[in-house]
């Protein structure tokens, strides 16, 4: 008998729904955030800062949240991280109301909720890979980017609208949806991990073991840096798409619709993922979303919001597809009792240049052309194809129907195997 099917596994369903309603909150507020900076101070290079401040902790603090969810409670390290999210915002929403608003306030808040964000990344690779089967990870990484595509739909047009009613209204949404992702975790019945003995070996040893495991691997070592230039550049395009929408006089409202056409993208490839999967090979998917990039170059060629939302579009397209086998094969090949480790260096790597995409779009906006600033990033666009085109670790990728369960990976040389039983949390 085989697995069930993904929509009647209970807890992966309050996994997916918990994670939906929160991640529409935080959507709200990507867009929300710029916009209030761009209100208070009316500088582009200061709203790229907020970006900054709100991804900073993704890199920063990656790594040390991966050790912390190998070695404690995932779920209530995601259920903490979740308070922490909602006490940010809502205190932000609430200096809003009472108008004592400032620039520094707006940063501490975007920086605390992504150490909140960081630290819940980290927990949820683990608590997905407990809920499904091996042999199901491709499936489920494909209904966790549709249930990303479509927040990305309905998120920026509710922080778009939420904040021309009221400038506090996006934050104050973007709490309560934190209470509905708790809500959801506690339902769940699953231990988020197998049973681990401790790890007496130094913090510095423990991380070296997850790096040695993601650098053993050159597809997954080679598409972490992949995705780190992608991470720099995608951001800094949708700054640019808000810096961009307001200069040519788009209220809030018409700004956040233009994400969501970014979304409506992503909503498609998800859909389609299956389809894609089915048909093409990792590699070829993988070389696809790269070659997506080259759309950037028409608005160079005719500098229009609607022409750059459109390139960022296409690329929507091919994400969703490119993060299900790519996430599917890296949770099937990674033990349980590394998930956190490695993916905190995965992430720290993808995300390391992620921070700096926003800033560097917002100084160039302030200082050159849009035309100049969105070519600079067409250009490393072009660079980061030709690379995956030409890899040996992307034309060996491995297939993921050839994929053991995680059980059946090889560990590294000398490290120990564990038992495989799970323990109540």
């Amino acid at each position: 008998m085989g697995p069930i099917p993904l929509r009647r596994n209970r807890d992966f369903v309050l996994l997916q729904t918990g994670q939906l309603l929160s991640a529409a909150g935080s959507q709200a507020t990507t867009i929300a955030y710029p916009l209030l900076v761009l209100a208070v101070t009316h500088s582009p290079a200061q709203a790229g800062l907020v970006t900054f401040a709100r991804l900073l902790p993704l890199s920063a603090l990656g790594l040390a949240a991966g050790i912390a969810a190998d070695r404690w409670n995932r779920r209530r390290i995601m259920i903490a991280a979740d308070a922490v999210r909602a006490v940010a915002v809502a205190s932000l929403g609430t200096a809003v109301l009472a108008g004592r608003i400032s620039l520094w306030a707006i940063l501490l808040a975007a920086f605390v909720e992504g150490v909140g964000a960081t630290f819940f990344n980290a927990g949820q690779p683990g608590a997905l890979r407990s809920v499904v089967p091996a042999a199901q990870l491709p499936a489920a990484a494909g209904v966790q980017e549709t249930r990303r595509a479509t927040v990305w739909v309905a998120g920026p047009p509710l922080g778009g609208f939420l904040f021309g009613l009221d400038r506090a209204l996006p934050f104050v949404v973007d709490a309560i949806s934190y209470a509905f992702s708790t809500a959801a975790l506690l339902a769940m019945r699953t231990p988020f991990q197998e049973s681990r003995k401790r790890n007496r070996a130094p913090l510095r040893a423990q991380l070296a073991e997850g790096f040695r495991f993601l650098w053993a691997h050159p597809f997954l070592r080679t598409s972490t840096f992949l995705y780190g230039i992608g991470n720099f550049i995608g951001p800094a395009l949708l700054l640019a798409i808000v810096v961009v929408g307001r200069r040519d006089g788009l209220s809030a409202g018409e700004i956040g619709l233009l994400a969501a056409a970014v979304g409506g993208g992503t909503l498609v490839g998800s859909l389609l993922s299956p389809l894609f999967r089915s048909r093409l090979s990792v590699r070829a998917i993988l070389v696809l979303e790269l070659w997506t990039w080259l759309g950037c170059w028409f608005f160079v060629v005719w500098p229009n919001v609607f022409v750059l939302t459109g390139a960022l579009v296409l690329f929507g397209v091919a994400a969703p597809v490119t993060d299900s086998v790519v996430v599917g094969s890296r949770l099937a090949l990674t033990p349980d009792r590394l998930v956190g480790r490695v993916e905190s260096v995965r992430t720290t790597i993808a995300l390391l240049a992620a921070p700096l995409g926003p800033p560097t779009a917002g100084v160039l906006l302030a200082s050159v052309s849009e035309r100049a600033t969105v070519a600079v990033f067409a250009a490393l666009g072009l660079a980061l194809a030709v690379w995956g085109t030409l890899s040996p670790a992307i034309r060996a990728a491995p297939r993921v129907e050839e994929l053991g369960t995680p059980a059946q990976q090889p560990e590294p040389p000398g490290e120990p195997r564990v038992c495989r039983r799970k323990v109540p949390e």
